[in-house]
């Protein structure tokens, strides 16, 4: 939508602020800011200053019978709280009583609210009681104004809506929108994600866009009229016009933009309320500041040497013992890298490993690629500025912490970023940095791995072929367990990220977009720099519309969680809500918990190739309980599954089925669909294909017991291994189902220990199996749905995705 903002006029209204010593605009300062971007029907209104004689121009002007006052304070953020919202008649001595009252009693009732809780006082009036707060808070009212009344059509729960514009720390610009009113919070709290309000970043978004996902809130519904006794009270081209112009201001005061003047902080309207089809706002607020100067950027083209280096140096190896040195020395080797191109750094050791040894930095004579300094946390600031000055390395990968985990470390880790900073204005643009409290990085492509975990407690699969998953981690010790956890995931490369002291997560994943071979991206944040989960979710959207899959964790939900990440990697976990909608819009499938991660890796791992083309699954079970469990799962707060509705001949196959297995009298057929345990192997099997070939069918669940009497789970004692190798044992017959049909397969065994073998058999075969029916629908639900948001990105961007 064209949208035309005055943001020359609406910059002078932030510049006469500033004059003033303000970074905030009063009420109704808003109403003219709102007015210039293009908004339909701000109230009409007049400022009355404390002091000033009343006089009936003042608000004859002002339309209808009665008048709105407010009190205008920099420090009163929540008016209604206090008194300072009054609707009266229209009669200058009525309106002056109530003036007098309002400038009497409302600085009484803020300090007794400041008394009762002390934690809301503003900055302005902490450390202060008593008259001398009231006198205080007296003294800043600057007056009232009187604002034009226009009655909203209804009064009921859910007629009214916030919108607002706001910066984050990691996300730049956030657009928010929802249900509004002084309940909002509550709303928030109590509904479903993305009930009562949705987010977005204003930068990967626009009016449509915003104004779609709107629509699934209740808000929406309540707005739009489709709720039981509920009109309709504005229209869909006002909330869109309302939304494009509100993103238009976002991204033009925004910190990205090197044009912009000023920076909108915050920028709500709480509520807009309706009358008549006209959206009138009730009450405004809007806080700026500065731009600042944004650092250069990362030159994240030299990630190439990190991965694929021709030269490795190590520091921090013990010559006499296993150390954490000594453990990435020997892993770099035993991942294939030729010792003859790695440099080992000791003071006193002539070799270590056969490897010949430098004293110090000082004695590299040719740049290296890469360098490994695995040393105390002091040492760091001095070995830094010595790689920097002298030029000695492209990539440094910091192992140890203390690089501002801590109020304590915090100056270092300041020193340390302003070095590499100053490093970026030569021409060289100066060395990259991951880490400080980095675990390692693996690249097999790169024949080298730094990651110190012994391979006796961390097998990582060495040797040459086709990897195809990225894992990266801003935790070192979850990296390490999900590769124990997930040896499937057998990632090409493995980044422990650490504190992001100088390059970050979003600059790692725009480097693996260069990388067509890699389709599986998975991803554990704690806490993105500033600015950085825009960058992040930017490098999403573009894995996206490759065709990757992004699988991404959110650590710090809570206030405990915060506070534990925030201790463990010196990065500010920031709003849940804000980081989970930006990245989920960004086209990323968004994991809740760990259990949902591996979960999403899994499936991940064995359908990235087969196509995803609409949410119809086929269910087939040889237990009753599981074709219950898969019916009852196909609904999730994050997901929509629907039961296919079979062909006419597919009906008639699994008859056909039925009755040459003898069970027909035993079940009907429909999904999903129970084909009890009396069914053989060879009517599973004919069973299944029926589901594939059926083309109402999009993905087939399929759960086989593996205690039901008739099928061969158990080695045998003539031939142990022939019920996983044979060409008739279950795992044989579910590859070649696979090989000959394309959609996706979800396998189900719900048995304990003794079927270990027979799983790891029919995951070895290229097949998911979990076991439990209701979780391997929940992942399947969730996949899909991350698939099918996926195409409709890129059906926006004119691409085609699988």
């Amino acid at each position: 939508m064209d949208v035309r903002i005055d943001f020359q006029a609406i910059t002078q209204i932030f510049e006469q602020a500033k004059r003033e010593n303000r970074q905030f605009l009063y009420e109704y300062e808003v109403y003219d800011l709102l007015n210039l971007a293009g908004a339909e029907t701000p109230p009409q209104y007049y400022f009355f200053p404390k002091g000033k004689r009343l006089d009936d121009f003042m608000f004859a002007s002002i339309p209808g019978e009665e008048i709105v006052i407010k009190v205008v304070s920099p420090y009163i953020m929540h008016k209604s709280d206090v008194g300072g919202v009054e609707i009266v008649p229209k009669s200058a001595k009525k309106i002056l009583s109530k003036v007098r009252r309002m400038m009497t009693e409302i600085p009484e009732k803020y300090s007794e609210i400041i008394h009762r809780n002390p934690g809301f006082a503003p900055e302005a009036y902490k450390g202060i009681s008593g008259d001398v707060l009231t006198a205080t808070i007296a003294r800043d009212i600057r007056g009232v104004v009187f604002c034009q009344y226009m009655p909203p059509d209804s009064k009921e729960f859910g007629n009214e809506l916030l919108v607002s514009i706001r910066r984050t720390r990691e996300f730049g610009m956030i657009m928010t929108a929802g249900l509004g009113g002084t309940d909002t919070e509550l709303y928030a709290q109590r509904l479903k994600k993305r009930q009562a309000v949705v987010a977005a970043a204003t930068a990967m978004t626009d009016g449509e866009t915003f104004f779609r996902l709107f629509q699934g809130t209740i808000s929406y519904k309540k707005l739009a009229g489709l709720t039981r006794g509920q009109k309709r009270v504005v229209t869909d081209e006002q909330l869109l016009e309302c939304f494009s112009y509100f993103i238009s201001l976002a991204n033009y005061f925004s910190p990205v933009n090197s044009k912009a003047s000023f920076i909108i902080d915050e920028l709500e309207i709480n509520p807009f309320a309706f009358t008549d089809f006209l959206m009138v706002p009730l009450d405004g607020l809007c806080r700026f500041s500065l731009p600042q100067t944004l650092p250069a950027p990362r030159p994240i083209e030299k990630i190439d040497r990190l991965l694929h280096p021709a030269s490795i140096g190590i520091m921090g190896v013990s010559a006499t013992k296993m150390n954490v040195g000594r453990i990435i020395l020997d892993n770099v080797l035993g991942n294939g890298f030729y010792p003859s191109r790695i440099k080992v750094i000791h003071p006193e050791a002539d070799r270590i490993a056969g490897i010949p040894t430098l004293p110090n930095l000082k004695a590299i004579r040719e740049k290296l690629d890469f360098l490994v300094l695995s040393v105390a946390a002091h040492q760091l600031p001095d070995l830094i500025d010595q790689v920097i000055d002298h030029n000695l390395a492209e990539t440094v990968l910091l192992i140890p912490g203390g690089i501002g985990e801590t109020k304590a470390t915090e100056q270092r880790a300041r020193d340390i970023r302003h070095k590499i900073q100053q490093a970026r204005l030569r021409p060289d643009r100066g060395p990259v940095f991951l880490g400080g409290n980095s675990m390692g990085v693996l690249s097999h492509p790169g024949h080298y791995d730094t990651v110190f975990a012994s391979d006796d407690k961390l097998p990582k699969q060495r040797g040459d072929y086709p990897r195809k998953t990225v894992l990266i981690s801003q935790s070192g010790a979850f990296m390490i367990t999900r590769m124990s956890r997930l040896a499937f995931l057998d990632p090409a490369y493995a980044f422990s990220i650490g504190n992001q002291t100088d390059l970050t997560a979003g600059d790692i994943l725009r480097f693996v977009n260069n990388n067509q071979d890699i389709t599986v991206v998975a991803c554990y944040m704690e806490g993105f720099n500033p600015l950085d989960g825009l960058a992040f979710a930017k490098a999403v959207r573009e894995a996206v519309l490759q065709g990757k899959d992004v699988i991404f964790y959110k650590a710090g939900r809570t206030p405990e969680g915060k506070t534990a990440t925030s201790g463990h990697t010196a990065s500010i976990a920031g709003d849940y809500m804000v980081c989970e909608s930006c990245i989920l819009e960004a086209g990323a499938m968004v994991a809740d918990t760990f259990d949902t991660f591996e979960g999403l890796c899994r499936v991940a791992k064995t359908l990235k190739t087969r196509p995803i083309t609409g949410n119809r699954i086929a269910v087939m079970s040889n237990a009753g309980f599981e074709s219950v469990g898969f019916a009852d799962n196909i609904l999730g707060e994050d997901y929509e599954l629907r039961m296919a509705a079979f062909a006419e001949e597919t009906g008639v196959k699994l008859a056909r089925i039925m009755k040459k297995t003898g069970i027909e009298s035993l079940v009907d057929v429909k999904n999903p669909m129970d084909v009890t345990p009396m069914t053989t192997e060879d009517g599973y099997e004919a069973c299944l294909r029926a589901l594939f070939e059926d083309p109402n069918v999009d993905a087939v669940v399929a759960g086989l017991v593996p205690l039901a009497p008739l099928m061969q789970t158990l080695p045998d004692s003539k031939d142990p291994k022939a019920y996983l190798t044979a060409d008739t044992s279950i795992p044989k017959r579910l590859s070649r189902v696979i090989a000959d049909y394309d959609k996706p397969l979800i396998m189900v065994h719900d048995g304990g220990s003794l079927f270990d073998p027979l799983v790891a058999a029919v995951n070895q075969e290229g097949i998911t199996v979990f076991r439990s029916s209701d979780r391997a629908v929940q992942m399947l639900g969730r996949y899909i749905q991350g698939r099918l948001r996926a195409k409709k990105i890129a059906a926006k961007k004119g691409l085609t995705l699988g």
